[in-house]
């Protein structure tokens, strides 16, 4: 198969969802801010914004949790407790949320179409929440692409460790070294460098506010659109 120009010997394709497919930071804002306004004083004085979750987002939902809980002032000896509080919170607004302030990037479905053309499976895998992951890909109309899609507590481990990586590949049947993974950040590459898995980097997503041309990947694209010549 041929991308952006370059021979990629591959079977399969695994596919991030949040930063990759969709701009979530929407739903992220408005969930946490949920959140937030439900806890004590201390946090419902706090908001966060856009940027602020485009720097957190991207290493699982307890990551980002934690480190919204600690910007709004959280000890660091009450941060359990407060967690356990905030957690089913987030929980029940995102839910209630999902999709509705999200949109599909630009080229994704085209680009989707024409690897699946390219007579390619293709899974997704996303360290969102399974229970958040598969209604969001049903409500952007893009389930359908996908074999088969996991969600970050599907594994014991979530990216940047390769075992999701791994695990996608065996229930894909596909071999790691012809297996690309695409992704908006370091999480995505580094977890796809250890799973010897090749890795391409879409341009415009999140990567916790680092550039991503700075990150070790194997070719970036400014659009999915343009992976597969037409």
């Amino acid at each position: 198969m041929t991308l952006l120009g370059t021979r990629f010997e591959v079977d399969a394709v695994i596919v991030d969802l949040d930063g990759t497919m969709v701009d979530t930071l929407g739903d992220f804002v408005v969930a946490l801010n949920l959140m937030l306004a439900d806890l004590p004083a201390l946090y419902r004085s706090h908001q966060v914004d856009r940027a602020t979750v485009a720097r957190l987002v991207g290493k699982g939902s307890e990551h980002l949790l934690t480190s919204v809980l600690a910007l709004a002032g959280a000890p660091v000896s009450d941060l359990e407790t407060v967690y356990a509080q905030a957690w089913p919170s987030y929980q029940r607004h995102y839910l209630a949320i999902n999709g509705q302030h999200s949109t599909v990037y630009p080229g994704v479905i085209p680009g989707l179409l024409r690897l699946r053309a390219q007579g390619l499976k293709l899974a997704c895998l996303t360290n969102k929440p399974t229970a958040l992951a598969l209604p969001l890909l049903r409500a952007k109309g893009l389930a359908h692409f996908f074999e088969l899609s996991f969600g970050g507590d599907a594994f014991e481990r979530k990216k940047p460790d390769p075992l999701p990586l791994l695990r996608t590949c065996q229930a894909l049947g596909s071999l790691p070294q012809r297996t690309l993974m695409i992704g908006d950040s370091s999480n995505d590459a580094q977890a796809a460098r250890a799973a010897k898995c090749p890795v391409l980097l879409v341009t415009y997503g999140y990567n916790h506010g680092e550039p991503i041309r700075d990150v070790d990947a194997d070719a970036f694209v400014d659009s999915l659109d343009g992976l597969v010549p037409s």
